[in-house]
């Protein structure tokens, strides 16, 4: 099964060569499953020609707001729709999450209550999973057909279920504690509060879920479903 990932940013440069950019933490994390990956950088406007290019997409995180304009981001909704119409699965990380709320019209903000850093806990359904997570946008307003697949105290959409057209996730199951310990060093200086760090800090080294969550995006790429033809003739 062929995956395109639209990768909407790019990791930080002083961390990309140890630690890989956004789409190979997502290649490490899904290894061994059966896919085969063809990455995009749409925030540089490289987009697959057709939504029928890859058997599903994955959308990466990104330094950008989905409300900001930037050229990449009307392409990129368009692309969305498209693929949710033609019901090409898709899922959504952290950006890619929110895009994908937006795009179906959805709402997205810079929230209210803050940063979200570090290992957070959240409820997939009566499930405990501990995912890393960095970011102070959300999703606000829920899309029209998107179900809450998770959430916590601090993000009610920590992530969304679209029928079985996209899974999407606040939450950064592809970001090692590495990885989260090098965005505090590199971006989060007069930007995140100092306590909030201290927090991630704290929690560095204790379980994560990640694996759990490489098993649900699993199953929702392989899950049977039905063609467009299909579903329009229902």
């Amino acid at each position: 099964m062929r995956i395109g990932i639209l990768k909407c940013g790019q990791s930080p440069e002083l961390l990309r060569g140890e630690l890989g950019d956004y789409d190979t933490m997502f290649e490490q994390l899904l290894d061994g499953r059966g896919f085969e990956f063809t990455s995009y950088h749409v925030e540089n406007m490289q987009f697959p020609a057709s939504v029928h290019d890859a058997d599903g997409w994955l959308l990466t995180g990104s330094r950008h707001g989905a409300y900001e304009d930037h050229p990449f981001i009307r392409p990129l909704e368009a692309f969305i729709r498209d693929a949710y119409a033609a019901h090409v699965p898709m899922v959504g990380i952290c950006f890619g999450h929110q895009i994908i709320a937006q795009a179906l019209g959805g709402k997205v903000e810079k929230f209210g209550g803050g940063w979200s850093v570090g290992a957070q806990d959240y409820d997939f359904g009566g499930e405990p999973v501990t995912l890393n997570a960095w970011h102070q946008d959300q999703v606000v307003t829920r899309p029209e057909g998107a179900q809450v697949a998770a959430t916590n105290g601090f993000c009610e959409n920590a992530a969304l279920i679209y029928d079985d057209r996209a899974f999407t996730v606040q939450a950064h199951p592809e970001f090692p504690d590495a990885f989260i310990q090098g965005l505090i060093e590199t971006r989060a200086k007069g930007v995140v509060p100092e306590p909030l760090l201290d927090r991630a800090r704290a929690r560095m080294g204790g379980p994560r879920q990640s694996s759990v969550m490489a098993d649900r995006i699993e199953t929702f790429f392989k899950a049977p479903r039905a063609t467009q033809r299909e579903q329009g003739a229902a």
